[in-house]
């Protein structure tokens, strides 16, 4: 399955399985956007982030992170 920024959800738990032991609200955009792209099912343009889209996906981290903390 190709992941696109749309897919925020499938992002989220993607991040959460990848890193497990990272609080997601201590990482920055610049990182977060690098993980994201350089997840294996990752497949869209890195330039059509944004702020909000990467805010969206952070907090799905965080609360898969925070359900198993």
């Amino acid at each position: 399955m190709k992941l696109t920024w749309q897919d925020k959800e499938d992002l989220g738990f993607e991040l959460s399985e990848k890193y497990p032991d990272i609080n997601p609200l201590t990482v920055r955009f610049t990182d977060l956007h690098k993980m994201i792209i350089e997840l294996n099912d990752f497949s869209d343009d890195p330039k059509k982030s944004s702020e909000g889209i990467l805010e969206s996906i952070q907090m799905i981290w965080y609360e898969e992170w925070s359900e198993n903390q």
